[in-house]
């Protein structure tokens, strides 16, 4: 290789060389070891393993057929690892499980089609779909899947004078450069076989450059569990309550025994996190206690509407699921026993 060349080759695995080593940390030194850590070192390593294979072909058409079939299936993995990885973040108790199945299968169509195809690594299927047609597809499918799940910080973009918070700031950031990259190999044949690698060398330094001015100010990998000093702006914190207490009196979701933080938000539109970060620093409860007030609430209304009703049936109707969490509930929040208020009413 000439000097320029040997200067593409270095731009174009430097992103590859630094992606493998940030992915290991993830693995086995990053703390705390959440599913998200892991979700995002997998991303990194399948978008590394993907660009190398580019960059090595580039440079070498002669290299095996067995590494371009890797780089293929680490391609295949892009798409769910984004996806997944959003997900954990953005819905913490959604059934991230399923990242099990969807590997599963993936990875298994990627070995048949190696199997069925020892000789090429694009061969054609059926007609004139060819095997990189389903890759980008696919990924392009986990894409779309990823901006439903993040639609309200989306949405946010278009908004005027609207402040996006540091973790928010880097799930769209990590989207939009998983976009760019996906368009770069997309359109490889218009374009060059390099340009996909070049610019995840770039967003790859862009992003930790945006990590390193941004670090003092919160996790970014994880979802934060507390927002200290980073309370909901005064008059959006108003509405957002209002909305909250119209919800819980016109569809009365606090019956639900099982109702969760992440419903909530996503029948307000919002995500879990600004939720929570509303109830716990704005209204100063935790989730569970401001639901068992509305419990506890219509709880008083029943027994004053009927003082012969039995106590047990009162909480369940309320939504708990056991009488014992509801006579604990109903002492803590009301300051009184359940069945002392109905003597007080009777």
């Amino acid at each position: 290789m000439n000097f320029s060349s040997e200067l593409l080759f270095f731009f174009s695995a430097l992103g590859v060389f630094n992606a493998l080593l940030i992915s290991l940390y993830f693995f086995f030194i990053k703390r705390p070891r959440t599913i998200s850590n892991f979700f995002l070192g997998f991303l990194l390593l399948m978008l590394a393993i993907r660009v190398g294979k580019s960059v090595f072909y580039y440079f070498n058409d002669d290299l095996s057929i067995i590494f371009i079939k890797i780089g293929l299936t680490a391609c295949i993995l892009i798409g769910p690892s984004l996806y997944f990885y959003m997900k954990s973040v953005v819905l913490p108790d959604s059934k991230i499980h399923l990242w099990k199945i969807h590997f599963l299968v993936l990875l298994s169509l990627a070995i048949f089609i190696g199997i069925l195809f020892p000789e090429t690594h694009n061969p054609c299927l059926v007609g004139n779909i060819h095997w990189m047609t389903i890759i980008y597809s696919l990924w392009a499918g986990y894409i779309i899947g990823t901006a439903w799940i993040i639609r309200p910080l989306l949405k946010d973009l278009f908004k005027k004078n609207k402040k996006v918070s540091g973790l928010d700031f880097w799930l769209l950031s990590v989207f939009i450069g998983n976009l760019i990259i996906w368009v770069a190999f997309s359109t490889v044949a218009y374009t060059s076989y390099l340009v996909g690698a070049l610019s995840f060398s770039l967003i790859f330094y862009l992003f930790f450059l945006l990590l390193y001015f941004r670090r003092t100010k919160g996790a970014l990998f994880t979802q934060p569990h507390k927002y200290a000093n980073k309370k909901i702006a005064p008059v959006e914190a108003k509405k957002l309550v209002a909305a909250l207490d119209r919800l819980m009196k016109d569809e009365k979701m606090y019956t639900n025994a099982n109702l969760r933080l992440p419903d909530v938000a996503k029948k307000m539109n919002i995500l879990p996190h600004t939720l929570s970060q509303l109830i716990n620093d704005n209204m100063g409860k935790s989730f569970t206690f401001l639901i068992n007030e509305y419990r506890i609430e219509k709880a008083k209304e029943m027994i004053r509407c009927n003082t012969q009703i039995k106590l047990e049936a009162v909480g369940y109707d309320c939504g708990f699921n056991s009488k014992s969490t509801f006579y604990s509930a109903f002492k803590k929040i009301a300051k009184t026993t359940p069945a002392k208020f109905k003597e007080s009413i009777a």
